[in-house]
C-alpha cells in the first residue's frame, strides 16, 4: 500500500513508520534524498523536521514546570522581560508606520504553547508581512523575525505561531543552556535519539528540499531552517523518523521508553487535554502560498490544541481515535499519537510548499496501514 502510494505521489522520497508502545510496527524508504545526485533515500536519512520541532520543544518546556522553574499561568515577561510589556498591533497610519495598543493581559507559558498569545508566522498573517515592510525584512534566522507585536490579546484566539520560539528562550533563560545543549542532555539522550539536534547547516547526507517543475518532475530548492542567532525551538530540528518514532513512542508510554523517563505521565496527560477551550484550533492561513497553502487537518471537526499538539476531538477519516495528537512540518513531514490504541506513525519527505496533496495521500495510507 505504501508503495503504490509513493509511486503515484510524485515525491522525491518518503520514509514512513508504524510504531506503537512495544516497539516498530513498519519502517520502509523510499526514493531519493536528492535528485540532482540520485542518492537513495535510506530509513536513517536525515531530514529538516521544521515544525514537527515544536513538540519536542514543548517537551523541555514541561520539563520546567514540573521542576519549578517555570510555571504554566505566570506572566512569562518574568522570565522574558522582552514579553513583559506585550503590544497589540492595531494597524498602520497613513505613512505605513504600525499602530499598537498595550495587551490586556501578560502572556504566559500556557499561551505560548497553545499558540493563544497573539503571535503569529509572516508567511501566514498578511498584516505581519506589512510590519516588516515596514520596519525592515529580519535576516533568516534572527530574533528580530520573531519580535513582533501581537495580532490580539493573549488569551483570545488561536493563530499559529511564533510562540513555541519564545517558549525556547524560555527554558534557556531558566537553564542557563542553549536550547539544543539542554535538550541534547534531557530530551535526546534519554529517548536514544541519536541523530536530532540543531544544526548550523544542513548535514552531509540529509534529504534535500524539492519543488515541483512546471510541466512536470521536480528541482532541488535550497532551504534551511537552522543556524542562525539562537536555537529556533519553532522548527530548527534536523532528525530521523526512527529518531522522531522513539518520541512518538514514549509519548505513547505516558512519558517514559525504555527505562528512561523524560516527563511524568500526568504531564503527558496535561499535555494531551485541549486547552483551547472553545476557540477552534489547527486553521492556518496563506501570506505566501508558494511556501504553505491555506491548510486545515480537520476541516469538518472543532479541532482543540493540547499543550504542543492538535487534538481532533472525532474519529479520523484513516483510523486515528478522538483525542489523538499530531502536527506537521513545513516540507511536508506529518506525525500522529494515538494514546487511546496506543499506535503512531511518522511520515518523512522534503517538498515545498506545505500541504502537498499527494504527499498528504502518503501520510493517509501511513495511517490506515496502521489500523487495518
Amino acid at each position: 500500500m505504501f508503495e503504490e502510494a509513493f509511486a503515484g505521489s510524485g515525491l522525491p522520497g518518503a520514509v514512513g513508520m508504524i510504531v506503537d508502545r512495544d516497539g516498530v510496527r513498519f519502517a520502509q524508504a523510499l526514493g531519493v534524498a536528492d535528485t540532482d545526485s540520485g542518492s537513495p533515500i535510506s530509513v536513517d536519512t536525515p531530514f529538516q523536521i521544521a515544525s514537527m520541532t515544536k513538540a519536542l520543544a514543548t517537551v523541555a518546556a514541561m520539563q520546567q514546570v514540573e521542576a519549578g522553574r517555570l510555571a504554566l499561568d505566570a506572566p512569562i515577561g518574568d522570565v522574558l522581560p522582552e514579553l513583559a510589556d506585550a503590544q497589540v498591533l492595531t494597524g498602520f497610519d497613513a505613512d505605513g508606520k504600525p499602530q499598537t495598543r498595550p495587551a490586556v493581559r501578560p502572556i504566559t507559558l500556557r499561551h505560548l504553547l497553545t499558540h493563544t498569545a497573539g503571535f503569529g508566522y509572516f508567511f501566514i498573517h498578511p498584516e505581519l508581512l506589512q510590519y516588516f515592510a515596514a520596519v525592515g525584512m529580519p535576516e533568516p534566522g534572527s530574533l528580530a523575525g520573531i519580535r513582533t507585536p501581537l495580532l490580539f490579546d493573549p488569551g483570545d484566539k488561536w493563530e499559529y505561531s511564533v510562540s513555541i520560539d519564545w517558549a525556547g528562550l524560555a527554558v534557556e533563560a531558566v537553564t542557563g543552556s542553549k536550547l539544543g545543549d539542554y535538550m541534547a542532555e534531557h530530551v535526546f539522550a534519554p529517548l536514544g535519539m541519536t541523530v536530532t539536534g540543531f544544526f548550523d547547516a544542513l548535514p552531509d547526507g540529509a534529504a534535500k528540499v524539492h519543488v515541483r517543475k512546471e510541466g512536470g518532475g521536480l528541482k532541488v530548492q535550497p532551504s534551511f531552517l537552522g543556524g542562525g542567532e539562537y536555537h529556533n525551538a519553532g522548527g530548527g530540528l534536523v532528525g530521523t523518523a526512527p529518531d522522531y518514532a522513539r518520541f512518538v513512542r514514549a509519548m505513547l508510554r505516558g512519558g517514559e521508553l525504555d527505562g528512561a523517563r523524560i516527563l511524568q505521565p500526568e504531564t503527558v496527560a496535561e499535555m494531551a487535554r485541549n486547552q483551547v477551550g472553545p476557540l477552534r484550533a489547527g486553521y492556518m492561513g496563506s501570506a505566501m502560498p508558494q511556501l504553505a497553502a491555506p491548510y486545515d487537518t480537520f476541516p469538518d471537526q472543532h479541532t482543540g490544541w493540547g499543550l504542543g499538539f492538535l487534538i481532533n476531538p472525532e474519529p479520523g477519516p484513516d483510523g486515528r481515535s478522538p483525542g489523538s495528537l499530531a502536527w506537521a512540518g513545513i516540507f511536508n513531514s506529518y506525525y500522529w499519537i494515538d494514546p487511546a490504541k496506543g499506535v503512531g506513525g511518522v511520515f518523512m519527505s522534503q517538498l515545498s510548499p506545505f500541504g502537498d496533496p499527494a504527499a498528504l495521500a502518503c501520510f493517509g495510507t501511513l495511517e490506515r496501514m496502521a489500523y487495518s
